[in-house]
């Protein structure tokens, strides 16, 4: 599915793969990029593609909670927590080819449980990250 204008596009470069480098053009992102230990790679200092994807997406969604919270004039408290995990594995049914799996545990003090879930459910409905993996990849959202 297509986007009807793009509003903000986002660049980056990366050099050398998982063991290479990625800047974006403005240069606010200029990081290391290391092939963690149980990938086969050395580990140490620096990111991932995965990290990337776990921060991109957890704090889209925060932003897409907010969004709803608004439109529909719930109270949500200032500082959501979302701790995301990517994980990275072989594929079922498809040799030689890696997917990924997201899941989300999302937090908000002080508010109703009952209301949280309402807030996240439709947040999963506007977040354009969740909207990209939609079909493609399991993504669990738990609210604790």
């Amino acid at each position: 599915m297509a986007i009807d204008k793009a509003l903000y596009t986002a660049h980056a470069t990366s050099i050398g793969g998982r063991t290479g480098s990625t800047k974006s053009d403005d240069g606010a992102l200029n990081a290391a990029l290391v092939t963690p230990k149980e990938l086969g790679g050395a580990g140490g200092a620096g990111t991932n593609p995965e990290q990337l994807f776990a921060a991109g997406y957890s704090a889209c969604f925060i932003g897409a909670m907010k969004a709803v919270a608004a439109r529909t004039k719930t109270a949500l408290p200032a500082d959501p927590v979302i701790d995301a995990s990517v994980s990275i594995g072989p594929m079922t049914g498809k040799a030689g080819a890696f997917g990924i799996a997201v899941a989300m545990t999302i937090k908000v003090a002080g508010m109703e449980p009952a209301a949280l879930e309402q807030l996240v459910a439709a947040a999963h409905e506007v977040c354009p990250y969740s909207n990209a993996t939609r079909g493609n990849i399991d993504v669990t959202l738990t609210v604790a």
